[in-house]
């Protein structure tokens, strides 16, 4: 496993990380507490040491799972989580995405920050995401300036901003890391998904920014699990979208053979290593939930990188639709 230094703190991440959300959601991970806490301990002995959460996951789940299965190994990792939704007085029905009500006040902040210490069973948390923030978030003065009196106390070492496409995307990127000077944004990153993250490198050079780059296999398309035969059960988020969405996708697929011919490696871990070219990606949060999948992406961190011309030919094939035609609703 290789390592990467978020930019200008003092975090070094592994260049695969953990998203803690596959083993304390029912969205699409795994519902046995037990086998979570033993992917994650697994993860950690093959070099994983970037654990992404947040206070939501599972309602709180997604930050006690890493406190049983990394009790007295607290400094052996680093820990990621977010905060931003009042999940704690809802009371209305949540299925599936549906998105909380969001809460920025400095109170809320705080008393969010004090949950999620006790639930992961520690006084400091590495990195405080800002989960899902629209612009008006980004531009108010109170959160920062709580963030930075967490800070001082030391139950939190840096911030960033985790973002949500369908929610808050480029504009609040790009507020985050000029404006705000944010340690770390989180953003969608991969093969078949390069808008606008793309657009994000250069502003994260400018301002030595790191970026975190989740869902690098494309909702499962990039490492093998999902086929034209392929049936989403109604609590996996990809139910919902249309029959043509895979269609078209899948062909899309089929333009990267070329990754198989000149590279000795899966076209999951290829996937890991597109993601790891830009060198302000400093950790890639693939799906991960078996031990197989484990082993396969975090060995991708070692293998060889993708080569400046192949880089391109993906980078160009994204920019021409794949040289594909959309599929017809009456086709698919």
């Amino acid at each position: 496993m290789r390592y990467r230094k978020l930019n200008r703190t003092g975090l070094n991440l592994s260049e695969v990380g953990f998203g803690v959300w596959t083993v304390a959601t029912n969205w699409w991970g795994v519902e046995d507490e037990t086998h979570g806490v033993k992917l994650l301990q697994k993860a950690l002995d093959l070099g994983i040491n970037f654990y992404n959460t947040g206070d939501t996951y599972g309602n709180g789940m997604g930050e006690t799972i890493l406190a049983k299965a990394f009790k007295g190994r607290r400094h052996d990792i680093v820990i990621a989580t977010k905060f931003g939704y009042d999940w704690y007085t809802y009371a209305g029905e949540r299925t599936g995405h549906k998105e909380l009500p969001q809460d920025w006040s400095p109170e809320f902040i705080r008393k969010a920050c004090e949950e999620s210490l006790k639930r992961l069973d520690t006084d400091y948390i590495d990195l405080y995401q800002l989960h899902n923030p629209r612009i008006d978030a980004i531009g108010d003065d109170a959160i920062f300036d709580t963030l930075e009196q967490l800070k001082r106390e030391g139950k939190v070492r840096y911030w960033g901003s985790s973002l949500g496409p369908d929610i808050g995307w480029f504009e609040e990127g790009q507020a985050s890391m000029e404006e705000r000077h944010v340690d770390s944004v989180e953003i969608i990153h991969s093969i078949l998904e390069q808008e606008p993250s793309r657009r994000f490198f250069p502003i994260a050079e400018a301002t030595d920014t790191g970026l975190l780059s989740r869902v690098p296999h494309a909702s499962g398309l990039l490492d093998g699990t999902v086929d034209e035969n392929t049936v989403f059960p109604e609590s996996d988020h990809r139910s919902h979208r249309k029959k043509e969405w895979l269609d078209t996708s899948l062909m899309k697929v089929k333009q990267l053979g070329f990754l198989a011919e000149h590279y000795d490696m899966t076209i999951g871990q290829a996937a890991v290593q597109f993601c790891l070219a830009e060198k302000n990606i400093v950790s890639v949060l693939p799906n991960l939930t078996n031990e197989p999948q484990l082993l396969e992406f975090a060995a991708a961190s070692d293998l060889e990188a993708i080569s400046a011309e192949d880089l391109a030919r993906l980078y160009e094939l994204f920019d021409n639709d794949f040289d594909l035609a959309p599929v017809s609703s009456s086709q698919a």
